[in-house]
C-alpha cells in the first residue's frame, strides 16, 4: 500500500523550527503574510535550546532569564498563537526551483509536497563528530558530542558517563560542564589543542569553580576501551604521551552548518562558513530562497539567531510585496589574511538590509581590519579579536564601492587579548 500523498501551498515555507526559523515565521505573520508553514524534522520545535536545561535564555526576547526548554516552548507557543502552521517530524528531501518552488517532505504520515512563493532555510549547525576529527582508537560506548549529552540528560533522563574527558573550550564546552554538573558527572579534564581558550579567558572561571583541570596545547590521540571508554591517550605540549583514566569522551563545538539541503538544491556555498552565500537581504543564489540563523555563520547564540530570523522575516515580507531591489549586479565580499569568513558575501545596490557585516578572525589576532577594493582602502580600524568573537562592520561603509571588496587584517600578530570588535 502506498504512503498518503498531500499537496499544499504556502506563501512562505520555513525549514527548521529553531530560534531563527520560528522568529522569521512569527514576524511574517505579524507583517500580514497569510500562509506561513514551518517544517521540522524533530518531533518537537525549538531547536538546540530545548536540549539545554540551564539558563540564560530569553532575556532580550521575553524580558526574563529562562532555561533552554522553557525558552524553546515559548518560541513555539508564540509562533503557533500568531497563526504559523508547524509540521513536526517532517524532513525536507528536495527543493525543485526550476519553475515554482516545490518542496517535497517525508514523515511517518506520508509525503507532503508544498508549493511555496518563498522558502527560508534555517537548518542550523551540527558539531563535528569524532570521525571528522580523525581521532584513532577503539569504538566503545561513551564517545558523544554535546548535543547527544544534552538529549540524554534533559530529554531521555539518562546518564551516559560519570568521569568524561571534555574536548574543546568553546561556549558550548562550558554549557557541557553545566550539564555534567546537573547529572552528577565529574569531568576528569578539559583539553584544548590551542595554547589558549577559544572563549574569553574570563569565562574559564567556570571549570576552575567546578574543579575541572584545563590543559592547553593538548591533543587527544587515542581512545581505549572495548565495551565502553576506559582511558584516553593525550599528546602533551612537550611532545610526551599520557594516559588518563575516564569513562567517556565528550567532543564539543567545532560547528559546521547543516547545509546538505542547500548543497543539494545547488545554492552557492561559501568556503569560509560552509553555508549558503547571501546578500544583505539574506537571499541566496536562488533569490526566492532565503537563509537565516547559524546555517550562515557557525556559531552564534540563540538570541542572535532569533534577532536575525526576525530581520529575515521582514525581508521576505518585503520581497513578497515587491519592495526589495533586484538580486543581480552584486558586489562580492571576500575574506583576506586573518579573516575566516564574511557574511553577507554579496551587496546589491539599493535598500537597507542587514546593517552590519559579520566576520570572524582565523586566529587570535591584533592589527588593523582593512577593507579594500581595486587597491584602495575603504575602511581601516584597529582590531583585536579571537576566533569565537563576532566582528561587526557597517555595510553603509561599502555603499559607494563599485568593485569586489577584500577584508583582511593588516600588520597581523597573534595575541592573547580578546575583545568584541567593530569596524566603524
Amino acid at each position: 500500500m502506498s504512503a498518503p500523498f498531500e499537496v499544499r501551498s504556502a506563501d512562505v515555507l520555513i525549514i527548521g523550527a529553531g530560534p531563527a526559523g520560528l522568529s522569521a515565521a512569527t514576524q511574517l505573520r505579524k507583517l500580514g503574510v497569510a500562509n506561513v508553514m514551518v517544517v521540522e524534522r524533530e518531533p518537537m520545535g525549538g531547536g538546540i535550546p530545548r536540549h539545554c536545561g540551564h539558563p540564560p535564555f530569553g532575556m532580550r526576547e521575553f524580558g526574563w532569564v529562562m532555561t533552554g526548554p522553557a525558552y524553546a516552548r515559548r518560541l513555539v507557543d508564540r509562533a503557533v498563537k500568531s497563526g504559523v502552521e508547524l509540521q513536526l517530524g517532517c524532513t525536507v528531501v528536495s527543493i525543485d526551483h526550476a519553475d515554482d518552488l516545490v518542496v517535497t517532505c517525508a514523515s511517518n504520515r506520508g509525503l507532503l509536497t508544498v508549493v511555496a512563493k518563498r522558502v527560508v532555510i534555517a537548518t542550523g549547525v551540527r558539531e563535528r563528530p569524532r570521525s571528522a576529527r580523525l581521532v584513532s582508537g577503539e569504538r566503545p560506548i561513551g564517545v558523544i558530542n554535546t548535543g547527544a549529552l544534552q538529549e540524554y540528560a534533559y530529554l531521555q533522563k539518562l546518564i551516559p558517563f560519570r568521569r568524561p574527558l571534555i574536548v574543546g573550550t568553546e561556549l558550548v564546552s562550558l554549557s557541557s560542564l553545566l550539564t555534567c554538573r546537573n547529572i552528577g558527572a565529574k569531568p576528569v579534564a578539559m583539553i584544548e589543542s590551542r595554547n589558549q581558550p577559544t572563549v574569553r579567558p574570563i569565562s574559564m572561571w567556570l571549570p576552575r569553580l567546578l574543579g575541572v583541570p584545563v590543559r592547553y596545547g593538548t591533543h587527544l590521540v587515542d581512545i581505549k576501551g572495548r565495551s565502553r571508554v576506559e582511558a584516553v591517550t593525550l599528546l602533551c605540549p612537550d611532545g610526551t604521551h599520557e594516559d588518563i583514566a575516564c569513562d567517556g569522551v565528550l567532543f564539543t563545538g567545532s560547528f559546521k552548518p547543516e547545509a546538505s539541503l542547500a548543497r543539494s538544491v545547488g545554492l552557492d556555498i561559501d568556503a569560509g562558513t560552509g553555508g549558503p552565500v547571501i546578500d544583505q537581504f539574506a537571499r541566496t543564489s536562488e533569490p526566492r530562497i532565503f537563509a537565516a540563523g547559524n546555517i550562515l555563520h557557525p556559531v552564534e547564540t540563540a538570541g542572535w539567531s532569533w534577532r536575525e530570523g526576525r530581520r529575515v522575516g521582514g525581508f521576505v515580507a518585503d520581497d513578497l510585496n515587491g519592495r526589495l531591489p533586484a538580486a543581480n549586479s552584486a558586489i562580492r565580499l571576500k575574506p583576506g589574511p586573518g579573516i575566516r569568513y564574511v557574511v553577507p558575501q554579496r551587496i546589491v545596490p539599493g535598500g537597507e538590509g542587514l546593517s552590519h557585516l559579520q566576520l570572524r578572525a582565523a586566529d587570535s589576532v591584533s592589527g588593523s581590519l582593512v577593507a579594500s577594493a581595486n587597491g584602495q582602502i575603504i575602511c581601516k580600524q584597529p582590531l583585536t579579536s579571537s576566533p569565537e568573537r563576532r566582528i561587526l562592520a557597517p555595510i553603509s561603509a561599502f555603499e559607494n564601492a563599485n568593485s569586489d571588496i577584500t577584508i583582511g587584517v593588516e600588520g597581523m600578530q597573534t595575541t592573547d587579548i580578546r575583545s568584541r570588535s567593530t569596524c566603524e
